[in-house]
């Protein structure tokens, strides 16, 4: 079944099921073409360049408090908490929670629109 988004979009060149606020924004859509010639779209992985080194000159620099999250970062620093994406795409972290598990840590925030100086 196609869901009613990529119907709507199919037609416009260049349509992206995704908000531009979004990681997922520039992913590549794929399409794969099941047996019954059924098309089931879906996002190609995302991948990052390496992390730089030495970029602590690129966005600011914040020190965890108790009990904050990714996404209280992201509503502090880029106005929106579902920006969180932002500040863990400049980190070698698996998951986001690692940011902000330890009360002290100093992290880097990225500039906004995800300049990360990479």
């Amino acid at each position: 079944m196609i869901e009613p988004y990529e119907s709507a979009l199919d037609g416009i060149p260049g349509a992206h099921p995704y908000p531009r606020t979004s990681r997922y924004h520039d992913a590549e859509i794929g399409v794969h073409t099941l047996a019954d010639g059924t098309e089931v779209r879906y996002v190609k992985r995302r991948l990052l360049p390496p992390i730089a080194q030495g970029a602590d000159d690129d966005g600011a620099t914040h020190t965890v408090g108790d009990r904050e999250r990714p996404d209280h970062l992201g509503q502090r620093y880029f106005g929106d908490p579902g920006q969180w994406w932002q500040i863990a795409d400049a980190h070698p972290v698996l998951d986001p929670r690692e940011l902000t598990a330890e009360p002290g840590r100093r992290i880097r925030i990225p500039l906004p629109g995800g300049s990360h100086g990479r």
